[in-house]
């Protein structure tokens, strides 16, 4: 997960990542979307591939990309922890300011 962080802390890739989201792109679309280069983009694609971001099909004479389920399905479970452990604090803060008021 740390590789795919990695990854992402770039904003250019980020930006790529949530081009992608909505749908596969051959590389051609996304230079023109993000007013880059070919090489570039392709940089930024090699980089993502990489880390498991994103996979690549060739059609014809063409790279389409699109994003992996896995990593962000394991950053998903690993950001689930910590947004239950904000839970339990804020039920807790919750619970202690209800009992104040009740007290006054």
């Amino acid at each position: 997960m740390l590789t795919t962080l990695t990854a992402l802390a770039e904003p250019t890739r980020l930006r790529i990542v949530e081009l992608l989201q909505s749908s596969p792109r051959y590389v051609g679309e996304i230079e023109k979307l993000l007013v880059l280069s070919q090489p570039q983009v392709s940089k930024h694609l090699r980089v993502l591939r990489e880390a498991g971001v994103v996979e690549s099909t060739v059609v014809a004479q063409r790279r389409l990309y699109e994003l992996r389920r896995q990593p962000f399905q394991e950053m998903a479970a690993w950001l689930e922890g910590y947004r239950r452990s904000w839970e339990d604090h804020l039920d807790a803060l919750e619970a202690h300011l209800e009992k104040i008021g009740d007290d006054q």
